[in-house]
């Protein structure tokens, strides 16, 4: 299963998505179509807590209000849970293993200039250092 198709799962399908995801092409037109909150689920349940979430995705007083209207994620929150899912999905996939992913997204790192990788990837340029680094550790080069 890929890395896309992973990620799809843990935003909760095809029943929250509204298709079944198997590329990059199809993640981002549910991106630009805007994620159900439900999809937020996703991060909490691979180890985001909800204060990260309210920091890196959406405060959860839009969140209370969003859920009020029943309207979606913005097509910026729905691409800020999409791309660190991805990152944490990576981290997952890098390490074997949920909680070893999950510490490491949020160790100071020095060649982040001591940033966590989980702070780094609030944006898309960011998100690419961590994975570049993740793809290190993965051959198993000095990160």
């Amino acid at each position: 299963m890929s890395i896309v198709e992973i990620v799809a799962r843990k935003l909760g399908g095809r029943p929250v998505l509204g298709a079944i995801v198997r590329s990059q092409a199809e993640l981002a037109l549910a991106v630009r179509k805007r994620l159900p909150l439900i999809a937020l689920q996703g991060l909490s349940k691979a180890g985001l807590s909800e204060k990260e979430i309210e920091q890196f995705i959406i405060p959860q007083r839009t969140r209370r209000h969003r859920a009020e209207k029943k309207q979606p994620l913005t097509v910026e929150e729905s691409d800020r849970t999409v791309r660190l899912l991805r990152v944490q999905t990576l981290a997952e996939d890098t390490f074997g293993d949920v909680d070893k992913a999950n510490a490491w997204l949020r160790r100071s790192l020095a060649e982040l200039h001591g940033e966590t990788p989980l702070a780094v990837a609030q944006t898309e340029a960011g998100a690419r250092v961590v994975e570049t680094i993740l793809g290190k550790i993965a051959w198993g080069a000095a990160a």
